[in-house]
Formats: C-alpha cells, sequence, structure tokens
C-alpha cells in the first residue's frame, strides 16, 4: 500500500489513505488523525485566517517523576510546586487551582524553593527553537507570588542539562548550587543575586540525582545519585569532597532523596526501600534506618510498586519519626499524600509514567482519552481533572482517531 502518496510539501505530508497529517515540530515527527467527517474534504492548500480567540492555559495534567528527584515542595500558600515538561505548575489542593510559570523554553530537569519560600529556582536542558537554533541550558530565579523572573543564571556554562539545584539555607539564602549532565557532571556554586559564579569541581561520571546545602551550615554541600553519596566542603573559594562508606551495609543502586534531622544529621533514601542515617559532616560509615541509638523510629519505608523520590514534611512540622509525619511524596509514578487508613498509606494523583503519544477529546461530553509509551490508556475529566478510568494495554500506543 501507498504511504503518503497524495500530497507533501517540505515539512508537512497529508494521506487520504489513513486520514492522517505528518508534520515535524522542532525536528521530531508529530502524526495528526484527522476526524471522520473532516478527512475526505481536507486539503493542504486550504488557507484560513487565525482565529480571533488567544488560548490560555488553564490545566496541566502530570507530574515527572520518571527521571527527576526532590522536585514536590509545599509553599506557605498552600500550594505544591512542581514542574512537567517546561512549566512549572503550582497547585492548591484545597481550591482546585493552578498557576503556572511558563519562562522556560524547554523541559524543565529540577527545582528548589529559597528559604524565604518565595523564591523559586528551576533548571532546563538544551533545547532548540523553531527555526533549529541551540538553545543553552540554565537556571531560573522567579517569584511565586507574582509568576515573574528574576534572573537567569549559567547561560553558555552548563552542558546538556542542569539536573540538580539547591538553595543555601543558613545565610539567608545567597548561595546556589546546581550540577548539570556533562560527562564529569559538574557541581557550581552561584551568588545568584548577582548571577555570579562562586565556584565549580567535578561531581561524578555517575548520575547525579540530588544537590544540596546543609540546613544549619552554608559550608557543607551533599550531592548524591547513583550508588553514591559526597559530603562537599566550601572554603576558600573552593570545593573538596568526601565519599560516604557503606561498609557492612549493601551499595544501593540509587540514592534517591536527602533530609536533615533537627541535630544536623542526614538522612538519604536509596530505591531499595532504605533510610540511613549520617554524621554532619559525613563519617565514614552508615547506620542501617532504625539502629539501636542512632535515631529510634526510623524505619525501612516500603511504597508499594514504586520507589520512593521525595519526602516532603509540611511548613511548620517539627516532628521527625516517619510513622508520625504526615507528608506529601513523589514517586515515577506520581505525586500523592497520606491517607486517612495509615499514615504510610499513600493515595496517589495518577498520570502517565512515560512519554504521552496520543490524546483524543471526546465529541460531547467534557473528556478526553490519553495514551503512551507506558502502555497506560486514561480516560479524563476536564472539569475535575481526575482520570475516570484506567486501562493497562499490550503495547504502547501512539495514537487514536477521535470517536
Amino acid at each position: 500500500s501507498a504511504s503518503f502518496p497524495d500530497s507533501k510539501t517540505k515539512e508537512v505530508i497529508f494521506s487520504v489513505e489513513d486520514g492522517s497529517v505528518k508534520m515535524f515540530l522542532r525536528g521530531r515527527p508529530v502524526l495528526m488523525l484527522i476526524p471522520d467527517d473532516l478527512a475526505p474534504t481536507y486539503s493542504l492548500d486550504t488557507r484560513s485566517e487565525l482565529p480571533p480567540c488567544r488560548f490560555k492555559l488553564d490545566w496541566v495534567y502530570g507530574y515527572r517523576g520518571r527521571d527527576c528527584r526532590a522536585n514536590l515542595h509545599l509553599l506557605p500558600t498552600g500550594e505544591i510546586v512542581y514542574f512537567v515538561a517546561s512549566v512549572a505548575v503550582l497547585y492548591s489542593v484545597e481550591d482546585q487551582r493552578q498557576r503556572h510559570y511558563l519562562g522556560h523554553n524547554d523541559d524543565i530537569k529540577c527545582l528548589a524553593v529559597h528559604p524565604d519560600m518565595v523564591t523559586i529556582a528551576t533548571g532546563q536542558v538544551a533545547g532548540t527553537t523553531k527555526e533549529g537554533k541551540l538553545l543553552p541550558p540554565h537556571v531560573r530565579i522567579w517569584d511565586s507570588v507574582s509568576l515573574s523572573t528574576l534572573h537567569v543564571l549559567g547561560l553558555g556554562v552548563f552542558d546538556r542539562a542542569v539536573c540538580c539545584v539547591g538553595f543555601s539555607k543558613s545565610n539567608g539564602g545567597s548561595l546556589l548550587c546546581a550540577v548539570d549532565e556533562s560527562n564529569d557532571h559538574m557541581l557550581s556554586v552561584w551568588d545568584w543575586a548577582k548571577e555570579a559564579k562562586v565556584v565549580d569541581s567535578k561531581c561524578s561520571n555517575e548520575a547525579v540525582l540530588v544537590a544540596t546545602f546543609h540546613p544549619t551550615d552554608p559550608s557543607l554541600l551533599i550531592t548524591c545519585g547513583k550508588s553514591h553519596i559526597y559530603f562537599w566542603t566550601l572554603e576558600g573559594g573552593s570545593l573538596s569532597k568526601r565519599q560516604g562508606l557503606f561498609e557492612k551495609h549493601e551499595k544501593p543502586k540509587y540514592v534517591l532523596c536527602v533530609t536533615f534531622l533537627e541535630g544536623g544529621d542526614v538522612v538519604t533514601g536509596d530505591s531499595g526501600g532504605n533510610l540511613y542515617v549520617w554524621g554532619k559532616g559525613g563519617p565514614s560509615q552508615a547506620h542501617g534506618a532504625g539502629a539501636p541509638g542512632v535515631c529510634p523510629g526510623w524505619v525501612q519505608l516500603e511504597v508499594p510498586g514504586s520507589e520512593l523520590h521525595s519526602l516532603l514534611p509540611p511548613v511548620g512540622q517539627r516532628e521527625s519519626h516517619l510513622d508520625r509525619v504526615s507528608c506529601w511524596a513523589g514517586t515515577r509514578r506520581g505525586y500523592g499524600r497520606p491517607g486517612s487508613q495509615s499514615p504510610c498509606a499513600l493515595s496517589f494523583l495518577q498520570g502517565h509514567v512515560e512519554e504521552l503519544w496520543g490524546l483524543a477529546t471526546h465529541p460531547t461530553r467534557a473528556q478526553f482519552v490519553t495514551c503512551g509509551q507506558d502502555k497506560l490508556v486514561h480516560l479524563w475529566s476536564s472539569e475535575s481533572h481526575q482520570p475516570l478510568w484506567s486501562r493497562l494495554i499490550e503495547m504502547a500506543a501512539a495514537g487514536h482517531r477521535d470517536p
């Protein structure tokens, strides 16, 4: 059978046989299925006026948990802030309302909240314009109240993507650390208000997932990722590091998230569902979660069917024991908060786990269907913004025709 034989331009291909139009956006092919009642009379040569109305972003579905960590935060306004694609979302659960920061021009990979709980930093990947020009990876500092951009850092400095960012916490939040996705995963420290880099250093040949300052010591930083955790000292305009050793404990495949106890000890969570407590400054030995005399009440945490990617105690929460903390949690499959039955039973807001490849709206109802590489099909309500049902199919789905 002939493929796209009917009409062809430089960038758009129309197939009568398939009832589809194929075009390229930023070099990537996009296949669009024409509604059945329009397909017989459709022509690429038809020209029409642009509609007088403009679109305004109303709701963003989904949460990027597949390859990002420490990216779910709670603000004093009651909003949770996270990102998906190139949009940073501020979601008020109580009001069922979203606001959006739209300053980025390609996918966001990391997010950090300043100690003032208003200023936010987000880092993005390298991209391309519609004309094929390169867009460098960078960090944007913005105001979560006005949604205005305050500063842009690292244009021409970062390589491939900015995968981690973190504000200092005990010196007024004047410093920002960042890690890019170059081969050496460069760690840099910035005076972000002056948009000036203070120092940088090679971090690791392995993937880095989290970079954070210690909450009481602005000279101490922690980075972690694939099978490692490093404790960094910022002193005299230079960075020095020590590697954490697990010794008698099995080295985890990934160290996924970091938090801190009131006494200054460092707590890490890994891909095996384990929590480890480290002394401030990074001793040579990690103690197993719940070990006597280390941190009573910390236990192995298991989230059924998913790794734990971030733990978020609510604003003002001072209790350090996990079995008493009410928190939001972000995982590969979505984000959620504890259910009413148990503080460790998470009620998740579901979405797609991999890339979204297909979408179709219902002709009369406020509903739409999505499918993608994760073999999931979701029917959504565009009024409640929640999935009405989900199905797992045998193969990855690339698209579907309108009903």
